[in-house]
C-alpha cells in the first residue's frame, strides 16, 4: 500500500504503453503525449520502482526482469479497472439469470406477486423468483444485507430509512360465502355486530382490530369467534361456512366464491407500499423489477 500512494492512474498506464512499444516516442504517440511528458513520468516510474525498468538497445528500449514481470499483472489491473468504471450496461430481460428475492404477506402475494408473474416469466424466462415471509422488525436489515431485493409493507410503519413506493390504497369490505342469507343487501350496524366473525391476526390470537375501534367509537361492538394469522384461509373458512370477514377488496374481489357488500360502518384502510435499500435503488436490473411489478397493478 506505501508504494500505491506514490502511484497515479497515468503513471501505470504509461508504463503499460511503454512495456508494449518498448520505445518512448511510440508510447506517446499511443497515449496522446508529447514524448517529454513520458520521459518525466518513466523517470518518476524509475524512482518509484527502484529499477530502470527500460534500458537502450539495438532495437529501440528493453524492458528488465523486474519491468517483465510487471507486465501481464499490470495490463490484468488495468483491464480489470476499466471495466469497473466503464458505463453500466443496461439490464436485459431476455438474457439474464438472475434470482429475486421478495418478502411478501400471503395478501401481497396475491395482490402484487401473483399479477406480475405472467409477463415476468415472459420476459425474463431465465430468472427466478423467492418469495420470503415478510418479518416486519426485520426488513430494513434484511435488505441492507441483500437477503431480500424488495418488500411489501403497507406504508404506514415502513422502515424510515428504506426506500419506498406508494403502490396503491387498499379498503375494506365486507366478505361472506356467495348465497350468505345475511348478505343479501347491506347489513345495518346491528345485524353487521349480530353476524359471526373471522379476524386476521399477524401476531397470532387477537380478537380485536381496527373494525373493532371504528365500532368502539360508536359504542358498538362484534362477535369475533375465529382469529387466523393469513387472510387466504379467512376467504376459504368464510367461503364454505356461515362466518364473515372484513377483508382488502383488491383480495375479496379474486374469488366468485364470495358476496361482497359494503360494511354499515367506516373502517380505515391503508396504502401499500414497495420498500427497497439504497444499494440496489440504481441498479438496473432491480429497477426493471420494480417497473414491472408498479405496471402490472
Amino acid at each position: 500500500m506505501g508504494n500505491l500512494r506514490k502511484l497515479d492512474l497515468n503513471l501505470l498506464v504509461t508504463l503499460d504503453a511503454l512495456l508494449a512499444e518498448h520505445n518512448v516516442t511510440r508510447a506517446a504517440e499511443r497515449l496522446h503525449f508529447s514524448q517529454p511528458t513520458v520521459s518525466v513520468q518513466l523517470a518518476r516510474l524509475r524512482e518509484i520502482f527502484g529499477d530502470p525498468l527500460l534500458l537502450p538497445g539495438p532495437r529501440g528500449m528493453r524492458p528488465t526482469a523486474r519491468a517483465e514481470s510487471l507486465r501481464e499483472p499490470l495490463r490484468q489491473a488495468l483491464e480489470a479497472l476499466a471495466g469497473a468504471v466503464a458505463p453500466e450496461n443496461p439490464f436485459d430481460p431476455a438474457s439474464a439469470r438472475h434470482t429475486w428475492t421478495l418478502a411478501a404477506t400471503d395478501y401481497a402475494e396475491s395482490t402484487l406477486v401473483q399479477p406480475m408473474l405472467p409477463t415476468l416469466r415472459a420476459s425474463a424466462p431465465h430468472t427466478r423468483l423467492a418469495v420470503v415471509e415478510l418479518v416486519p422488525p426485520r426488513i430494513e436489515k434484511q435488505a441492507e444485507h441483500g437477503q431480500i431485493d424488495l418488500a411489501f409493507h403497507t406504508t404506514e410503519g415502513s422502515p424510515p430509512n428504506l426506500r419506498r413506493r406508494a403502490l396503491f390504497t387498499e379498503r375494506y369490505v365486507l366478505a361472506g360465502r356467495a348465497g350468505h342469507p345475511r348478505l343479501k343487501r347491506r347489513p345495518t350496524a346491528a345485524q353487521f355486530c349480530a353476524l359471526e366473525h373471522v379476524i386476521v391476526s399477524p401476531d397470532g390470537g387477537g380478537f380485536h382490530g381496527v373494525t373493532d375501534t371504528a365500532l368502539a367509537a360508536v359504542g358498538l361492538a362484534r362477535r369475533v369467534v375465529l382469529s387466523v394469522p393469513h387472510f387466504l384461509f379467512v376467504l376459504s373458512v368464510v367461503a364454505n361456512t356461515d362466518l364473515v370477514a372484513m377483508v382488502p377488496e383488491r383480495l375479496a374481489r379474486q374469488h366468485a366464491a364470495l358476496r361482497v357488500v359494503e360494511a354499515p360502518v367506516e373502517v380505515p384502510g391503508y396504502e401499500m407500499s414497495m420498500l427497497w435499500h439504497e444499494r440496489s435503488h440504481r441498479d438496473p436490473a432491480h429497477r426493471w423489477l420494480r417497473e414491472l411489478i408498479v405496471a402490472s397493478l
